[in-house]
């Protein structure tokens, strides 16, 4: 299992999440094989990794979407096989995708209660939503305005606070985060980073999943890396730099045997578009151009 000394955690805190050995198998296909995840209140744990290195099985086994096949799921200290997104919930498990799950058309208040709306006999409770959306919004510093307003309307990153709210208002006590900042600009990474913190600081439990080592580590207590389904990295934010927690993402030895493969390759090298070095034969058929000798002709597998 591993074992956070996270620098600050009060004395007696428990994990709300704890993962240990946790794998999950399609057939002969291993999405995630030995994973190892604690999960603390007033806590960031950020999940890094590429492309198909294992975050989205790992969502959707705390999420409740998909059970996992090897090792034990712990929420509150009891073991659990989460078969449903309403069981996760009902724990006080919620997860912000990327799409958000909002209602482009509908006013903020109407996407804030979406499926948890308040009725007064058989009418919806309008003034009342109302009122709860803007005062829940307010506490996570997010001015909106007019809640009337469709939530198309709103930016990236005012959408992805209104869902985190959302979540927060209706119990959620480990918040899971995909990629949140994935498809926003600076200005508006700023902002969901900033709320990101704000449920932190609310004593919530944090999971941001991410392939930014840099938005990470600007929230993060705690760091692990997935590739291709395990764990290459598992620290506490005083255990490494900025440098390091990129380095790691980048592929680490990866990286460094690369760069030696590329070592001949000069980057900053330009070349006359009137005498190029390679002369295309084809499709996807490189040939150096001849300069009259037998030994510069290409051969086979050359390039």
């Amino acid at each position: 299992m591993s074992t956070q000394t996270l620098q600050g955690r009060p004395a007696g805190v428990k994990p709300l999440v704890v993962m240990q050995d946790v794998g999950k198998s399609y057939g002969n296909v291993h999405a995630l094989r030995g994973v190892n995840l604690e999960v603390y209140p007033g806590e960031v744990t950020c999940v890094l990794g590429d492309n198909g290195a294992g975050k989205s099985t790992l969502i959707k086994i705390m999420a409740g979407l998909h059970e996992h096949t090897s090792g034990t799921f712990e929420v509150n200290g009891v073991k659990r096989n989460l078969a449903s997104p309403r069981a996760a919930q009902a724990l006080g498990i919620a997860t912000v995708y990327q799409d958000l799950a909002l209602a482009p058309l509908m006013s903020v208040w109407r996407n804030f209660f979406m499926g948890n709306e308040i009725r007064s006999g058989l009418f919806l409770d309008a003034k009342r939503m109302k009122t709860i959306a803007d005062e829940e919004l307010q506490k996570m510093g997010i001015q909106i305005g007019d809640l009337d307003r469709p939530v198309g309307g709103l930016s990236g990153g005012q959408k992805q606070c209104i869902a985190i709210a959302r979540a927060i208002y209706f119990g959620a006590k480990v918040i899971i985060l995909d990629e949140p900042t994935a498809a926003l600009g600076v200005k508006q990474s700023g902002v969901v980073l900033k709320y990101i913190a704000k449920a932190r600081d609310a004593g919530l439990g944090v999971v941001f999943i991410t392939h930014n080592p840099h938005h990470a580590y600007l929230v993060g207590n705690h760091f692990v890396i997935l590739k291709l389904g395990r764990l290459t990295l598992d620290a506490d934010r005083h255990e490494l730099t900025l440098d390091e927690l990129t380095a790691e993402m980048a592929g680490g030895q990866e990286l460094a045997d690369l760069q030696h493969e590329l070592g001949g390759v000069d980057p900053g090298k330009t070349v006359d578009p009137d005498n190029p070095e390679i002369e295309l034969a084809g499709p996807g058929k490189p040939r150096v151009q001849s300069h009259g000798t037998d030994d510069d002709a290409t051969t086979k597998g050359e390039v």
